[in-house]
């Protein structure tokens, strides 16, 4: 990092802190990240505490990435209005308050206005956090900072599920929320001390228009996704079909009006970049796959094999500590190899595991679960920071706050997608299990059926993945001139 730094301020001819400034983004993206997948594990709880069912209790991660979906288009224009400090601050200050509502949430009404506040303040950070790498790093350190972000956005969603195990266990709910809010105080602090400016403010003009149609589209095809999860009426239920339809078309309308403006709000044209889209095509296909594999792997042990929400935590554990450790060393390769001799290996090992996930039973062993969790990790690893890296890398420094907001909204997007559809495949495989089954009373029906379901969702990610393969033999490396560097 000290090298890293020295060689930063030689590009850029301005010196920053980048030691400070890089604690301030990672303390704060690591308790974003931490209490996304800790309150996972909590929900069956939830469900007996706030006596709700298993559809309205998954609008907490709905709601959550709902927000996300609708707020981080905006984001690239809130980049070139604010400056670093003051949106960082602001980021800040809505996850503190998000948290504190949710320790002291008495219902289920309370703690879903938390959520949302919450992910104000992430959806406020997160594309702040990859702008700041992309202008205080030069081109050829790029991957190493982006694989350290990875270990840090990595490491979180892993410990989570433990941690939250442990603190339900033997506390209270509550207590995933009171572990995070010092945490993000100090985040706060240290960042009003040694946060710098580093963007530059252009205060471009703010249309209306592409707002609402922002709105309207990603908030409305991502609802779409997360009710049809929820198997009230599933795809075919009238408030799935008109949200979709809504937001398709708003969708459509605000691309047609980016591309024709002069001053867009997000500006579109950095798809023009070939290994941009390739990078984002990337992005979005490991994030369907993260996500719908872990919302149905804790599934599978807690209703499947029968283990305690810690045991869960514990077995995903290794998986995700290993795709942290190897975040900073696949960043490291890539800077060293480009993208080609990761992506495609990193894909083919994705595309194996989830083929082999697909055959679990109810008598698979915990020895076999850790280790394909773990090769999973590993693959994941491999495609997400060089993809994102690369296709990062040819955009024109103009477009930087753009090509960000785009990457990030695209994610929530994608995690919406893939949980969505992994929910109502597993639903739909359960069901035509107990469908198949001589007596429907019997308990030990339930976790085949569930175990079953699941094998159908792991297909489900599998394809995606070999898709994914497919679009990786189009990447090609991104040479950076010094001169594009700033």
């Amino acid at each position: 990092m000290q090298a890293t730094m020295a060689a930063t301020q030689q590009n850029t001819g301005q010196k920053y802190k980048v030691i400070p400034i890089m604690i301030s983004l990672l303390l704060s993206g690591f308790v974003g990240m931490f209490s996304e997948t800790a309150l996972n594990v909590a929900l069956s709880d939830l469900i007996s505490v706030f006596n709700i069912t298993a559809p309205t209790v998954q609008w907490l991660t709905t709601g959550y990435l709902l927000t996300l979906g609708i707020l981080v288009p905006v984001s690239g224009l809130l980049l070139q209005w604010f400056s670093t400090r003051q949106l960082f601050i602001a980021a800040l200050s809505f996850s503190v308050l998000g948290t504190l509502v949710a320790a002291l949430a008495p219902s289920f009404e309370v703690l879903m206005t938390a959520r949302v506040i919450q992910a104000v303040g992430t959806a406020l950070l997160l594309p702040l956090m990859f702008n700041t790498i992309l202008i205080i790093f030069p081109a050829d350190k790029r991957g190493a900072a982006m694989g350290v972000i990875g270990l840090v956005i990595m490491v979180a969603p892993a410990v989570g599920p433990t941690i939250a195990g442990l603190l339900i266990e033997n506390l209270s709910w509550h207590w995933i929320f009171w572990l995070s809010l010092p945490f993000l105080v100090i985040a706060l602090l240290f960042g009003m001390m040694y946060m710098q400016n580093v963007s530059t403010i252009t205060k471009p003009k703010i249309d209306v228009m592409s707002l609402v149609f922002s709105t309207l589209g990603f908030g409305g095809i991502v609802f779409a996704f997360s009710s049809a999860g929820e198997g009230e009426g599933g795809w075919g239920s009238a408030k799935v079909i008109a949200s979709m339809i809504v937001g398709v078309l708003a969708l459509v309308i605000f691309a047609f009006r980016q591309l024709t403006m002069k001053q867009p709000m997000m500006n579109l044209r950095a798809f023009k970049h070939p290994m941009f889209v390739v990078g984002t095509l990337m992005v979005f296909i490991c994030m369907m796959v993260i996500l719908s594999s872990m919302l149905v792997l804790p599934m599978y042990l807690i209703s499947g094999l029968g283990l305690s929400a810690l045991t869960a935590g514990l077995i995903m554990l290794p998986g995700g500590l290993l795709n942290g450790i190897m975040s900073p060393i696949m960043g490291s390769l890539f800077d060293k190899f480009g993208p080609k001799w990761l992506v495609i290996p990193g894909l083919v090992i994705v595309a194996a595991v989830l083929w082999f996930f697909s055959g679990i039973t109810t008598a698979s062993t915990i020895a076999l679960i850790i280790v394909l969790h773990s090769c999973l990790m590993i693959g994941i690893s491999m495609v997400w920071m060089p993809a994102q890296t690369n296709g990062l890398n040819q955009l024109p420094p103009e477009l930087y706050p753009d090509g960000t907001a785009i990457m990030n909204t695209l994610q929530q997007v994608a995690g919406a997608i893939g949980t969505a559809v992994a929910v109502s495949i597993m639903t739909a495989g359960m069901n035509s299990f107990m469908e198949g089954v001589a007596d429907k009373a019997d308990p030990a029906n339930a976790p085949l059926a569930m175990t079953a379901g699941i094998s159908d969702a792991f297909i489900f990610a599998m394809i995606v993945a070999i898709v994914g393969l497919i679009v990786a033999f189009f990447i090609k490396r991104v040479h950076v001139s010094k001169s594009k560097q700033h």
